[in-house]
């Protein structure tokens, strides 16, 4: 029996358009040999990701085991649990789908080398981008740094991509004859509102996106109180759905498929970043504002719990970050709104926030969430960063105006009226009764006065800017 070509899952858990398995099947057959799906549990990652991630990353896992993928699993160090079963099992060839994370870079080299020094190597094929970081780039060969230029070059070359051709698991010669761990139950401390983590459901979300919400997209994807986004992330964290899949879906005109398609851009867009600067996955990609002033202390440690719980007093930004930690995810608005009240409120470092969010998220991308991150804290891509500080009164009015999103995640103000819900101080024993929805008393007895003032901490945040901006 020839040896087995192993093919190495990662952030691709599925078997629709799927470059690399497909190269590592055809490789198989031209040798009248077998595939050996694997899947490495590497606890580096695994410490790093919080229970909705985990929880949502061991369901995809089973989902290609019922799909028909007889999926290995291991648990350790990629580098000696790759070469381990190559050696275990006499293959040459590892097939994988390449990664382009500063972390997945250098393990990939690393087990490359593990490779070839028992006489075997490994095969890098497709990515879980449209286009690969460091590819787009301006006519002098520079890396892009600003998201507008990037996205008309990128516009340009995912024009010509097109979904690939879909794997039967089940008319695939898979090789059986090695011994797996079990995947892990799901963490007992995991939201029970994770949506399903299989292939299948990620293709009927797309769908359900696409025939609700897409065409007007650019008008409710701001409004979090209307469920109307695509909850696609996780799906696209994970590979269960690969960006490539969904661009057919936004080819007729409208601004809606324009502004989704630019929502695709701007993830390709921090993973080029981050490719080019692996450096701002813990720092600012503005060298200078590594020396802002940022608050320490007591207070201040005592003002990011208060973040982290949702008991800031302002109920647009405790309404996201409990919907945070009950849900695993966040609308992308509040996102932004959460993010430049703790930077530029509360004034605590960009990266405390980012550590929060990586934990707690089902969709947690590094590239993504840091670059995030550093668009509203002003350190990083954006180019007029100085200017914007979030109100998070009127973030709440813009974008929540009848307060639905408020009372679904802060339901001790459910009985303000909606010209009161986002400033639930006004409405005290001595306010009249229409300002409660029910007619009745106050509700909101429990609910914190604001920690801070915003007015003030704006004029402290912009001085704060000013003092490093020219360095």
């Amino acid at each position: 029996m020839s040896p087995p070509t192993l093919f190495w899952f990662r952030r691709d858990l599925r078997v629709d358009d799927h470059p690399a398995l497909r190269a590592a099947v055809v490789a198989a057959a031209r040798d009248d040999g077998s595939v050996l799906p694997v899947f490495v549990l590497d606890p580096r990652l695994g410490s790093t990701s919080g229970a909705n991630r985990l929880a949502f990353l061991y369901g995809a896992l089973r989902s290609l085991r019922d799909d028909g993928v007889p999926l290995v699993i291991r648990l350790g160090d990629p580098v000696r649990e790759i070469s381990s079963l190559a050696s275990e099992t006499g293959a040459v060839a590892v097939h994988a789908t390449a990664d382009f994370g500063p972390y997945g870079r250098q393990r990939d080299a690393a087990v490359a080398s593990a490779l070839r020094a028992g006489g075997g190597h490994l095969v890098l094929t497709g990515s879980p981008y449209v286009i690969d970081p460091g590819t787009v780039r301006k006519g002098d060969g520079t890396p892009f740094k600003v998201f507008t230029p990037f996205k008309r070059v990128w516009e340009d070359e995912a024009r010509h991509g097109a979904p690939g051709l879909r794997i039967d698991p089940h008319r695939v010669s898979w090789w059986r004859d090695v011994v797996s761990e079990e995947i892990p139950p799901t963490p007992d401390r995991a939201s029970d509102r994770l949506p399903p983590a299989t292939e299948a459901a990620a293709h009927q979300r797309l769908a359900r996106f696409v025939e609700t919400n897409l065409d007007a997209y650019d008008e409710l994807r701001n409004n979090p109180g209307a469920d109307a986004t695509s909850r696609l992330s996780a799906d696209l964290k994970y590979g269960l759905l690969h960006p490539r899949q969904i661009l057919p879906s936004l080819r007729h005109a409208g601004p809606g498929p324009d502004v989704f398609r630019s929502e695709l851009c701007w993830r390709e867009f921090y993973a080029d970043v981050l490719w080019h600067r692996p450096e701002t996955a813990r720092h600012a990609l503005v060298t200078a504002m590594e020396d802002m002033r940022v608050d320490e202390g007591s207070l201040a440690d005592e003002r990011f719990d208060a973040w982290c719980l949702g008991r800031t007093g302002f109920p647009f930004i405790d309404a996201g970050m409990r919907q945070l930690t009950a849900e695993g995810w966040m609308h992308n608005r509040v996102r932004m709104a959460v993010a430049s009240f703790l930077v530029k409120d509360l004034h605590l470092d960009w990266r405390r926030g980012a550590a929060w969010f990586m934990h707690h998220l089902v969709d947690g991308d590094l590239a993504s969430n840091q670059h995030g991150w550093q668009w509203t804290a002003g350190t990083g891509t954006d180019a007029s960063p100085y200017f914007r500080v979030f109100n998070p009164i009127t973030q709440g009015k813009k974008f929540d105006p009848d307060g639905a999103y408020v009372r679904r995640y802060v339901p001790e103000l459910a009985s303000l009226a909606d010209k009161v819900i986002h400033e639930p101080w006004l409405a005290t024993s001595s306010t009249p009764s229409s300002l409660f929805d029910d007619g009745g008393a106050p509700t909101a007895a429990s609910y914190p006065a604001p920690i801070v003032d915003h007015a003030a901490e704006r004029v402290e945040s912009l001085a704060r800017y000013a003092a490093v901006r020219g360095r």
